[in-house]
């Protein structure tokens, strides 16, 4: 049975996450609900590269389908999309290996988080927008601190007697983008709300409010600090799931249809 390796985006706005549940609109499901309509008598495997939460976005979630077809990865990649709304939407879909796995053979990804400025009329749904002034020297010195192998428990409301809470963050950049301040996050995994709380705490490290070794604190005892923090959704983006032979450089930028901001 073939199997394709599929790239996402979506606005997550109106979705409850990416994971099927029971009783809530999310973008696995309309995937799902989509491959039904294209194969309705094909046996299917959907599963993606990681969960994003509620309001999330992705510029490039990855997913597998095993999928008993015979169209070509274009043909299925336009059906899928005349199925799909208009806020979920399959950039490319490629043959690959039977035994690639979107999850397990994930290096790592990388998260990105707009925080504006200004007020924007249009852009509400993919930012956070702080009002006091930001001081972006102060949040990367912050996040300087983050960096490395560490347990991030007081960052997740995950349970660290049911998980690990131990994560590597290789990289964690903060920019200045016209009247944006950019944050990327790649790590080899994140936990349940994890990004958010981090974006959270540079934040407030930004407002003055939180030195920069108190963001190191937090990893080094347990804290319910950054759970008071966490940040809003909506700016928060699954930018790239990296795995075996993939580029580990490349340039931060605005989601896009943010370029008002640089104005």
């Amino acid at each position: 049975m073939p199997r394709f390796k599929l790239l996402i985006e979506y606005a997550g706005t109106r979705y409850s996450g990416w994971q099927i549940q029971k009783n809530a609109r999310t973008i696995q499901g309309e995937i799902d609900r989509a491959i039904r309509a294209v194969a309705p008598k094909a046996a299917f495997e959907l599963y993606g590269a990681g969960r994003t939460d509620a309001g999330v976005h992705a510029l490039g979630q990855v997913a597998h389908l095993e999928l008993h077809t015979a169209m070509p990865p274009a043909a299925l990649t336009e059906r899928l999309n005349d199925e799909l709304p208009s806020d979920i939407n399959i950039l490319s879909a490629e043959k690959v290996l039977h035994r690639f796995h979107a999850r397990h053979d994930a290096l790592a990804r990388s998260y990105l988080y707009q925080i504006a400025r200004r007020r924007t009329a249009f852009a509400k749904p993919y930012v956070w927008w702080i009002k006091e002034d930001l001081d972006a020297a102060a949040m990367r010195e912050a996040a300087r601190s983050l960096v490395g192998m560490a347990d991030f428990r007081s960052f997740t409301d995950d349970d660290p007697d049911e998980k690990s809470t131990l994560v590597e963050i290789s990289d964690l950049t903060v920019v200045e983008s016209g009247a944006l301040i950019l944050i990327r996050v790649v790590g080899s995994h994140f936990l349940w709300k994890m990004v958010r709380r981090i974006v959270g705490v540079l934040a407030e490290a930004g407002k003055g409010r939180l030195g920069a070794a108190s963001a190191g604190r937090f990893l080094a005892e347990r804290s319910g600090v950054p759970a008071t923090l966490t940040a809003p959704a909506s700016g928060l983006f699954l930018e790239r799931v990296v795995y075996p032979g993939d580029a580990r450089d490349w340039p931060i930028r605005p989601a896009i249809g943010l370029a008002a901001f640089h104005t």
